[in-house]
């Protein structure tokens, strides 16, 4: 093991991404080989109101279910208010706040200094449903000019997204929107990494996310640029010819490793190196990857990681899903890895773009947190769809081959390791290595009684919180509830509505639950004391009730009938 100094930990993570929403439900989804992009039926695009007269409509999308709500009640936004703001940043702020239970800290009562670094894709909400629309206008505001909208329609810069996080769960450490396109969220990753090194804070959010289009329908496909004819996205493919854009969002919380394992906090992996560079002005065009570029990233990702490439076991690859954008990653990924291995055809090469398509600024954390978890639980997906490597790679002879099937990955003679990649049109480079936790020392429960304390924005709320927490505990591999009780009492906000349940073993646990949820039973004010022993494990997070905070687009016929352009190019 490489020493624990400069390491850091991911000790919370979160996601909503096309067929999850959650992380666990993401990951069944990668190891079963789930493809969670939508193809949409003619009465899907009526509907969605594209015109079946408009050429060259392809039919598929990563849909995120429930797009237009939010649960503007639990974050304190009138919804009117909550409609006007980009639909990213509200599913950020969801996330963000599932990834700081997920570690299990309440920022409120911790001493700890908490970070935010994030970044978002263009705010096509703004463009599309509210810019120019009488609806999003407060009563008796009538723009003469196009620069009363600055004025009238607030929450729209991409910049506002990790501070709309910071100003919400009452952050005090550095604040700060990561811009660079496709990679946006592994670099903002890397800024947070950064900042806990340099001891700007001492726990770190860091995450994107993406709305790439409100309507989620399908996108005009025009031959010569980047988007499958389609609506495969089949990376290293020998059919890969073009990405399927999604929608979605994801966050990780990281703290410094030494400091982590000190205060019992559950470590889902470790974070050993990672850089971020620019392809500079060596490549064809402004849009287009380079070679040198990216590999100079996975190289000082190494050299920071301490790391040698042979003991890398997966790639989580940004992966174009371009023949022409997939051969040049591999080609870096070639040439980077021959200057410290000799080794043939067995570091796995994938990318969950095959999964929930290109998630455009959110994909670099997705592409994390797929990671983190192949590490942990020493599982390598395979890509859906997958048949034979794209000639063009030519994998041969290389460090790389791409798994037909999911398969196991056992522990060797160094931990399991992975490699992540996140390249941004216009060339900014991430690139990070992360490796399977520390073994954690087992609890002994030392037989209770244990009081399990409930905290809910609405009495809704609170019984859905007992029947998730009643429903993990019936899982495989549930927590000792010396653990869960300390969790619950020093992890999750204290809330208006609140109840504690008193069990001493899992059983009673569970039917006390079970009897809350029901309304059978009525809880007991929570103790204002944390319970003396306990470590901090991953839990279910909070039940947002959402609703619809959408304002719809003008008619399409108001714009000349013309379809708005949603997908990006």
């Amino acid at each position: 093991m490489t020493d624990d100094e400069g390491a850091l930990a991911v000790i919370g993570l979160a996601c909503r991404v096309p067929g999850a929403p959650d992380a666990a439900t993401f990951w069944r989804n990668l190891v079963d080989e789930v493809d969670s992009v939508r193809r949409y039926t003619a009465d899907d695009l009526r509907a969605a109101g594209v015109p079946a007269r408009l050429a060259g409509w392809v039919p598929a999308y990563g849909h995120l279910d429930g797009l237009a709500d939010f649960d503007a009640g639990f974050f304190g936004y009138p919804v009117a208010e909550a409609a006007l703001v980009d639909p990213q940043q509200r599913l950020f702020l969801e996330v963000a706040y599932a990834a700081v239970e997920d570690a299990g800290y309440d920022p409120a009562r911790s001493d700890a200094t908490f970070g935010v670094f994030a970044g978002a894709a263009a705010n096509r909400y703004f463009l599309w449903h509210l810019l120019g629309n009488p609806a999003a206008l407060p009563d008796g505001v009538a723009p003469v000019w196009r620069e009363d909208w600055e004025e009238a329609v607030p929450g729209s810069p991409p910049d506002f997204l990790p501070l709309r996080v910071a100003y919400k769960l009452g952050l005090t450490g550095p604040a700060v929107a990561a811009q660079t396109a496709c990679s946006s969220s592994l670099v903002a990753v890397c800024q947070a990494a950064q900042s806990l090194l340099d001891f700007r804070c001492d726990i770190a959010i860091a995450g994107g996310a993406a709305v790439i289009s409100t309507r989620q329908a399908g996108y005009r496909y025009r031959p010569g640029g980047m988007l499958s004819p389609d609506g495969n996205c089949r990376p290293f493919d020998v059919t890969a010819n073009g990405m399927v854009f999604g929608n979605g969002a994801g966050a990780v919380v990281l703290k410094r490793l030494a400091e982590a394992v000190a205060d019992g906090d559950h470590v889902h992996a470790v974070l050993r190196g990672w850089a971020v560079t620019n392809d500079g002005g060596a490549r064809a065009g402004f849009t287009a990857p380079g070679v040198d570029g990216q590999a100079a990233a996975i190289v000082e990702a190494m050299a920071a990681a301490g790391v040698s490439p042979d003991s890398v076991g997966l790639v989580e690859a940004h992966a174009s899903s371009t023949p022409v954008g997939d051969t040049i990653e591999v080609a870096a990924l070639r040439q980077a890895y021959r200057r410290g291995t000799d080794r043939v055809e067995d570091c796995a090469l994938g990318s969950a773009k095959a999964n929930v398509g290109s998630l455009d600024a959110a994909a670099g954390v997705v592409g994390l947190i797929k990671a983190v978890h192949a590490v942990r639980d020493g599982v390598v997906p395979a890509d859906p769809g997958f048949t034979a490597p794209h000639p063009d790679l030519d994998l041969a002879g290389s460090p790389f081959f791409v798994p037909a099937k999911t398969q196991g990955w056992p522990i060797g003679d160094e931990p399991r390791r992975a490699a992540v990649s996140s390249f941004g049109m216009g060339g900014t480079n991430a690139h990070v290595v992360v490796e399977q936790p520390p073994v954690r020392p087992s609890t002994v429960d030392d037989g209770g009684p244990h009081t399990l304390e409930l905290s809910a924005a609405t009495p809704t709320a609170l019984a859905a919180t007992a029947r998730r927490l009643a429903d993990h505990l019936t899982d495989d591999g549930a927590p000792p509830l010396s653990d869960v009780a300390y969790t619950l009492a020093v992890g999750r906000a204290r809330l208006a509505h609140r109840a504690t349940v008193t069990c001493r073993t899992t059983a009673e646990a569970v039917e006390s639950l079970r009897r809350l949820a029901s309304g059978d039973a009525p809880g007991h004010v929570a103790p204002a004391a944390p319970p003396r022993a306990g470590r901090r494990v991953p839990l279910p997070t909070y039940p947002f009730e959402r609703r619809r905070c959408w304002i719809d687009p003008p008619d399409d016929a108001d714009a000349g009938g013309r379809l708005p352009t949603e997908t990006a190019t």
